[in-house]
């Protein structure tokens, strides 16, 4: 598998990560083994996990596989901390809350360091400085190699990434930012995308195909055994089953038609060539479904079908993000 910086940065990563969103929850250990043999086999790298998945769970497994499994020194691990269970508040961004919580991190990863860890979501009642110097003292201990940020808006991430590069060589260089993208969900193309283009952040693409919606899968109904289909995950889907989503994913089945492959692949391999996406962050449920997102490696998108997808799926963005003279 290709490997691609992590924005601005000498990190390397696989241009396709394996996610862990339900492992310890929904998939279980033969399941994550399976995926993980699976994605080191076809030259993965990148495996994405949090604190908070599967409570902690997630990261349990991924310690338990790492290492009789697969080497260690072949993955590039990152975790998030900053979201908590806690109705009443639900980003804690403080940097007691998140050096604890790296600690617990490395304690069920069972491993010294991360190479990528993520501020999870913006905290409003945390000042960013120390949300961000919690950062720098991770890196300066060893605990973390490199550093960045997810669910940052625009400006959050902005002011976050020229905070640090006001200090080079003192403050840790923000090399990502995780975001929601792809066909059905293009807001970052907003603001956050050019301004992490501008600044040399790589983007992480969370969930790449349209929360399981552009496979195709739910254009006659809604499988039982799907996300959709879950009493618990249905409402994650839902926003997606619409009149103007069904005619995207009518144009990427199209598409897949035209090259023979599957409306999957054409969805993952759009959002993995976007400008400035380093690496998209693909779940799957098991080994099988996994396996056929990897071999997107060998398809490359005409400029033609691109630009057709662009089209019909365009957001509409307009002042102040157009000059202004035009409107």
């Amino acid at each position: 598998m290709e490997q691609r910086h992590l924005g601005r940065t000498g990190l390397r990563v696989s241009r396709i990560g394996l996610g862990t969103l339900t492992w310890g929850r929904d998939t279980d250990e033969h399941d994550a083994a399976d995926q993980l043999k699976a994605f080191w086999d076809a030259g993965g790298t990148l495996v994405d996990t949090a604190d908070v998945y599967g409570g902690g769970e997630a990261e349990y497994l991924l310690g338990r596989l790492v290492g009789s499994l697969v080497p260690r020194e072949d993955l590039v691990i990152a975790t998030k901390a900053g979201n908590v269970p806690d109705p009443y508040r639900r980003v804690n961004g403080s940097r007691g809350h998140l050096l604890a919580a790296l600690d617990a991190s490395l304690e069920r990863l069972g491993t010294d360091y991360v190479d990528l860890w993520q501020v999870h979501a913006f905290d409003p009642e945390t000042p960013l400085e120390e949300t961000l110097q919690a950062v720098d003292l991770a890196v300066s201990s060893g605990r973390v190699r490199y550093a960045g940020v997810s669910n940052f808006c625009g400006w959050q991430l902005a002011k976050a990434a020229t905070w640090q590069l006001a200090a080079p060589g003192v403050r840790t260089r923000l090399a990502s930012t995780q975001m929601e993208y792809s066909l059905l969900q293009r807001g970052i193309e907003r603001e956050v995308l050019p301004a992490a283009l501008d600044l040399g952040i790589g983007l992480l693409p969370s969930s790449p195909l349209g929360r399981g919606v552009l496979t195709g899968k739910y254009r006659q109904g809604t499988p039982s055994d799907s996300r959709g289909g879950s009493e618990r995950l249905a409402p994650f889907v839902e926003p997606y089953l619409d009149d103007a989503a069904a005619r995207v994913v009518d144009a990427v089945a199209t598409a897949a038609d035209g090259l023979a492959t599957s409306p999957l692949q054409v969805a993952l391999a759009w959002v993995r060539d976007r400008p400035g996406v380093a690496a998209p962050i693909l779940g799957a449920r098991n080994a099988g479904q996994l396996a056929e997102a990897l071999s997107v490696e060998a398809l490359s998108l005409p400029y033609e079908i691109c630009q057709a997808l662009d089209d019909v799926s365009a957001p509409v963005h307009r002042y102040p993000d157009q000059d202004w003279s035009t409107l």
